[in-house]
């Protein structure tokens, strides 16, 4: 006897679903409905065959919920991994009967986001194009690179430079002093030819130009291949300072991009030719990675805020560089904070899972989770990270999803029965290269759910080939929450008795001055003040240096700040007082103006002063 799955006869939407599993199924299994099949089980009610599916496997044991439909699949080599999944990996278990029985008990309303295999059309993924989507992501691209290299232009002497803070050179003379030829490979930078100033003013200055050449599509395989080549150098040298996920984030998404650029002098919309598919597939695990993990590791730290939902209780105003919108949020009462957390783990942990399902349901994903980003910019300064990320979900659309006017023909060569034109690139290196990211991709994957490593040998040495050059990285922001606000405030005086405060650009100081915007801006040092503030000055050593250039008055240093109480004449001496940061309320602003109240803790490290010699 052949195992059995009995649905409800009368849904259309059971009936598209079952349409689906019996060709991925194909005489493996028995499908009846329940209004036929329901006298032959009477130890099951009516009620428990229209809540969900029911599968009475052969040897008499019934399955019901997502359980039953992934084993209903698993008879398929191409599906049997989702059962294994479902069995072995954390939460995916409690994810998947969420997920079930959300779309079970609004089957109604999902209905709307799927049709027949047999009425796709066009739409059916054997079919559809994304010629005119891979031409707006890769300029897309171009713009998230021209607004990392603008940021990074008007910071890049103050931080790297021979008189910065971390000087690179520095850096590489110390490691050139350690390790031999094979330093190329384990820190693999153009910066090596130089590290001075003008060389990286240089690197900036030619990304920001090949950033506009990827926006007007002028060569842009090549020009692809060199933005991310030129982020990456700097990225290898710059240490605290580029410490940030969205930094190999674009790193990873950029080296893509390298696969979705045709080889030719000009891109034009109309000649787009169709992107390689398992580049597209990699963007699409790369967004589900992005976010899924961003849950996975909320969950897996076992934070009793975020077990409890009372994290954004505390998000908005411990957040590196709040909004004044999240000033204004932050007020909202308990119930609200605690259904916002419930809504974004369905986001990140349910709503990814989307991005591989048919293409009403994909579209449904793309939607929530541009909204789900739109909200966080509002709320915090991430630089472009949320911007990149909206970048990424672009890979869930296909052709027939945008405007007439943005198709570039592609429509119209489908509907007359033509091919899309294929990318350029040769087949065999470009698939070799993409499966390999994708092995070392899932491997880690699989490691961080499992919290040990269970890759084979050869996977190991992949992914430490990989490994300098940013490839594939893991993500998950805030998976334990800041429950206070710790900041410091750097003081400067002329004889140790009367101090004068010294005020970052975007970072909280002033307690009257309201929380700004400064995206896609990344201020890098306001960041790792917020970084420095919840450890101490022994674990940062860049903020000793910090402390000498301001000692020293030191212009380019302090040009990345808003405020030098001491123009003229350097501090005598130097101190870093730690505060407690809250929002005020409603209340208390009115009265006061005032978007901050602080309170004075300690001193963040000992009073600082320069010899004689030094001040010279």
């Amino acid at each position: 006897m052949k195992p059995l799955l009995i649905f409800d006869g009368d849904c259309q939407f059971c009936l598209r679903w079952i349409m689906r599993w019996q060709k991925i199924t194909q005489d493996k299994i028995d499908y009846q409905p329940y209004q036929e099949a329901a006298s032959r089980f009477p130890q099951i009610s009516e009620e428990n065959f229209k809540k969900s599916v029911q599968l009475i496997d052969s040897d008499g044991t019934v399955y019901q919920g997502a359980e039953a439909v992934l084993r209903t699949l698993a008879v398929s080599p191409r599906t049997a991994q989702l059962l294994w999944c479902y069995q072995h990996i954390p939460f995916v278990k409690l994810i998947s009967e969420f997920v079930y029985r959300l779309v079970a008990s609004n089957r109604k309303f999902f209905s709307r986001f799927l049709k027949p295999a047999e009425t796709c059309g066009h739409c059916s993924s054997k079919t559809a194009s994304h010629a005119a989507v891979r031409w707006i992501f890769v300029r897309a691209i171009g713009v998230i690179y021209l607004f990392a290299f603008v940021s990074l232009w008007t910071q890049i002497s103050p931080l790297l430079g021979r008189n910065g803070i971390l000087p690179a050179q520095e850096f590489l003379d110390a490691v050139s002093a350690k390790v031999g030829f094979e330093k190329f490979f384990l820190l693999p930078t153009l910066c090596w030819l130089s590290a001075g100033d003008l060389f990286l003013h240089l690197i900036c200055a030619a990304g920001t130009l090949f950033s506009i050449f990827l926006i007007a599509g002028i060569w842009p395989a090549s020009v692809s291949f060199l933005l991310w080549l030129f982020y990456l150098s700097i990225v290898n040298i710059g240490r605290d300072f580029f410490s940030f996920q969205w930094d190999v984030l674009l790193l990873e998404t950029g080296f893509l991009t390298i696969f979705l650029s045709p080889f030719k002098r000009f891109d034009k919309l109309s000649e787009s030719p169709e992107p390689p598919k398992p580049a597209v597939w990699l963007l699409r695990f790369l967004l589900f990675r992005l976010m899924f993990f961003s849950g996975f590791s909320k969950l897996a730290s076992n934070d009793l805020a975020w077990r409890h939902l009372t994290a954004l209780l505390h998000h908005y105003e411990t957040q590196p560089l709040p909004t004044w919108i999240a000033w204004h949020v932050h007020q909202f009462p308990l119930w609200f904070q605690k259904v916002s957390a419930v809504f974004m783990f369905i986001i990140e942990l349910a709503v990814p899972f989307f991005i591989f399902s048919p293409r009403k349901l994909r579209l449904w994903a793309y939607s929530i989770l541009i909204l789900f980003q739109l909200a966080i910019i509002l709320t915090g300064n991430y630089c472009f990270f949320n911007l990149l990320t909206i970048v990424l979900c672009l890979a869930l659309l296909d052709d027939q999803a945008l405007p007439g006017h943005l198709q570039g023909g592609s429509t119209q060569k489908l509907a007359s029965g033509q091919s899309p034109a294929a990318s350029d690139w040769h087949r065999k290196p470009v698939i070799l290269i993409l499966v390999m990211l994708l092995t070392v991709s899932v491997t880690q994957s699989m490691d961080r759910l499992f919290a040990r490593p269970r890759a084979l040998a050869p996977i190991r040495f992949l992914s430490e080939l990989v490994s300098p050059f940013h490839l594939v990285n893991g993500y998950g922001l805030f998976a334990v929450m800041t429950l206070r606000r710790p900041e410091i405030i750097i003081e400067g005086s002329a004889d140790g008795k009367t101090w004068l405060e010294y005020e970052f650009k975007f970072k909280p100081g002033d307690v009257k001055r309201r929380p700004r915007f400064n995206i896609p801006h990344q201020p890098r040092l306001d960041w790792q003040m917020w970084f420095a503030a919840l450890s101490n000055f022994q674990t940062n050593r860049w903020f000793i240096r910090f402390s000498e250039k301001i000692l020293k008055n030191s212009k380019e240093v302090l040009s990345l700040m808003k405020k030098n109480p001491f123009p003229d004449n350097p501090p005598r001496y130097l101190r870093a007082v730690l505060y407690d940061y809250h929002f005020t309320d409603f209340k208390t602003r009115k009265l006061t103006g005032a978007w901050w109240v602080r309170e004075q803790k300690e001193l963040y490290a000992p009073v600082m002063s320069l010899k004689a010699a030094d001040q010279q």
